[in-house]
């Protein structure tokens, strides 16, 4: 017995949230940077990005409502890792990068 499973497509409404997602500098380099780990705190971005704590709490922001990043709360502290999204963007990124 063979199961097809079937691939529900984005819609292209869809896929804008994504992109306009990663429609910023700084918020490449945090797609970036987060990958190189498993998860990042705010303050770990900052240091590694070296941006302002308010420009990159905001860029972190719109990533998460993007769907690119996902946020986990750990007491005081939020850890930010990439999204299955954000991964696959990620890859994208870095085959466009070396074009």
């Amino acid at each position: 017995m063979h199961i097809v499973i079937a691939k529900r497509m984005k819609t292209a409404k869809q896929m804008e949230r994504h992109l306009k997602g990663i429609a910023n500098h700084y918020r490449i380099e945090i797609l970036l940077t987060i990958a190189e780990r498993d998860s990042m705190t705010l303050e770990d971005i900052i240091e590694a990005v070296g941006a302002n704590e308010k420009t990159l709490g905001e860029h972190t922001r719109r990533l998460y409502q993007a769907g690119l990043i996902n946020k986990k709360y750990r007491g005081k502290f939020v850890e930010h890792s990439l999204s299955p999204y954000g991964k696959k963007f990620v890859h994208f990124l870095k085959s466009f990068q070396q074009t």
